[in-house]
């Protein structure tokens, strides 16, 4: 049961993938009213329930500690000032971002400015403070009549402060043209950190290539669910889609097509470096994903050495799995990969770089083995942390690294990889197919995406604990949980919109809030207050029946 005046309790942070063939110091106000969502209050308690179930910010992803406080709203005014500490150039920068957020639609210049005597009540206070707020990524968040404080532990908290800020304005903040006020918040004391330290999103532009400003526009949009790795999967069999000096037939020709046949398309390094910056402002890691040793028709077109008869195979613009293989034990392969590994290692200054590793049936048990350990020096060369699909656990790891489970519920060869993998000192990042693939459909209607994993409705995928999905596997093992994006159905930003939302606001909440807080009878109302907000935005959502959309 949650409670308006409060929500909660502290936590400590604690089947085959795609089948592609199948195409501080506040007056607490002391409203402890029971949420009456649908279960357990009836009678004289329900509309009560229902009044504090309005007046309560709608917040996705639910915070760890979130009071209701006395004292009158904040509203912003022409005159509020976004004020950081004198020398802070990392909260200076957090500042900007909320100020570029916010003047568009409220049409006020909200200068970004360092506190001075002159300054009086009405203004957004940022604060970077060791002190601030406890666990991973914490932050405090308080709102009185007098103005806003948000102060965090990092600069990464404070962002992810401001994200949380930002859903306290009405939905029409996010327009980008002026609207009428008022701007108000409202009286809130907020504590608030992460629940683990990998909230990710992946998206495939190999099936079908998106351009940078498509790739930008997604990264907008999963920073305000507090995502913060993306998972950026950049080869596969229907197109190479990152330039790499000294091969330059990877894009001349595998990035010339995409499933269906299309154009294709590919990022020339600075594109990708521009893309990484763009991540990196919103506080978002990228990782990089060269599939191998399968999933590799793109290269092997390319290059008719990499291939183990000399020839090279035609481009392949179809959805099957399965039929590429690197030619494992040719030297000529791994100084392509070295090449290709060290130039995206250089260009990426995040710590994790992904080898792939799924789908490998054309490679024999001993040959992937071989494959893995080789990729794993090779990565390690280049001063970066490997990150494949659990199937690595078949292979000898070196403790740290990363597996990437994507098996459906009850898959045993899949759970005991999980188990190698583990046993080896890896951790691993959730990716259930069945509960996280959100390019499956939602229903059988859905016109977009696929079914090979089921159908993975807005509850389905978010009513899961990312601790409890593989038998024998603790919180203590688990990184994080991301969700991954395949493009083989997608056209276009429309298509990748209409899959994630509302899908990945739920990821964002598995990865952020304590599973003590998630219920779906709470979590549907939240979800159905950021309908406005996305349409704001001109983002295109599936209107899931089970919300009750505003």
């Amino acid at each position: 049961m949650q409670l308006v005046g409060h929500v909660v309790s502290q936590q400590s942070p604690s089947a085959s993938r795609r089948r592609r063939g199948a195409v501080a110091g506040l007056a607490v106000a002391a409203v402890l009213v029971p949420l009456a969502f649908g279960q357990g209050v009836a009678g004289a308690h329900a509309q009560p329930a229902a009044a504090a179930a309005a007046a309560a910010p709608q917040l996705i992803p639910q915070p760890v500690s979130l009071h209701t406080t006395s004292g009158g709203d904040f509203t912003l005014t022409r005159t509020t000032k976004i004020l950081v500490p004198t020398g802070s150039a990392q909260a200076d920068s957090v500042g900007t971002y909320l100020a570029r957020v916010l003047r568009p639609s409220t049409g006020y210049p909200l200068p970004v400015a360092t506190p001075s005597a002159r300054d009086s009540a009405g203004n957004i206070a940022l604060r970077i403070s060791p002190s601030a707020a406890v666990g991973r990524e914490g932050y405090r968040l308080d709102v009185t009549t007098d103005g806003v404080r948000l102060a965090a532990r990092s600069a990464e908290a404070l962002f992810d402060g401001v994200q949380t800020l930002r859903q306290l304005l009405p939905a029409k903040v996010e327009r980008r043209s002026v609207q009428q006020g008022p701007w108000t918040m409202p009286s809130v004391a907020i504590a608030d950190h992460a629940r683990f330290a990998w909230r990710g999103a992946m998206l495939d532009v190999s099936r079908h290539f998106f351009t940078v400003a498509q790739v930008e526009r997604y990264i907008d949009l999963l920073a305000m669910s507090k995502i913060n790795m993306f998972h950026l999967h950049l080869s596969d069999d229907q197109g190479w889609r990152i330039q790499i000096k000294g091969w330059p037939r990877l894009t001349s020709v595998g990035g010339s097509t995409e499933v269906g046949g299309g154009p294709g398309g590919f990022y020339s390094q600075k594109q990708y470096s521009d893309i990484v910056r763009y991540a990196a402002q919103r506080f978002i890691t990228l990782v990089p994903e060269i599939d191998g040793p399968s999933h590799s028709n793109a290269a092997l077109a390319s290059y008719a050495q990499l291939n183990c008869d000399g020839k090279a195979p035609p481009l392949y613009t179809g959805t099957d799995v399965g039929f590429s293989s690197f030619c494992v034990h040719k030297a000529v392969t791994y100084k392509f990969l070295d090449d290709v590994i060290s130039q995206l290692a250089a260009l990426t200054p995040g710590p994790y770089l992904h080898i792939g590793g799924d789908e490998a049936h054309s490679t024999t048990a001993a040959d992937y083995v071989y494959y893995v350990q080789r990729l794993q020096q090779i990565v390690h060369a280049h001063g970066k942390t490997m990150i494949g699909w659990h199937q690595i656990g078949s292979a000898t790891l070196t403790p740290g690294q990363t597996a990437q489970y994507w098996g459906t519920a009850g898959s045993k060869t899949d759970i005991d990889l999980a188990h190698q993998a583990v046993k080896q000192g890896a951790k691993l990042v959730m990716s259930p197919a069945d509960k996280d693939y959100i390019d499956m459909k939602y229903n059988p209607s859905t016109k977009l995406g696929l079914n090979w994993a089921g159908y993975n409705g807005v509850r389905d995928a978010y009513d899961w604990d990312p601790t409890t999905s593989v038998p024998g596997i603790t919180e203590t093992d688990v990184q994080g949980v991301e969700a991954p994006l395949w493009s083989e159905t997608l056209l276009d930003l429309n298509d990748i919109e209409y899959m994630a939302f509302p899908r990945i606001a739920g990821i964002g909440e598995i990865g952020w809030s304590p599973q003590s807080l998630r219920s779906w009878s709470t979590y549907k109302v939240r979800l159905a207050a950021q309908g406005p907000r996305w349409t704001a935005m001109g983002v295109t959502f599936y209107h899931s029946p089970l919300v009750p959309w505003q």
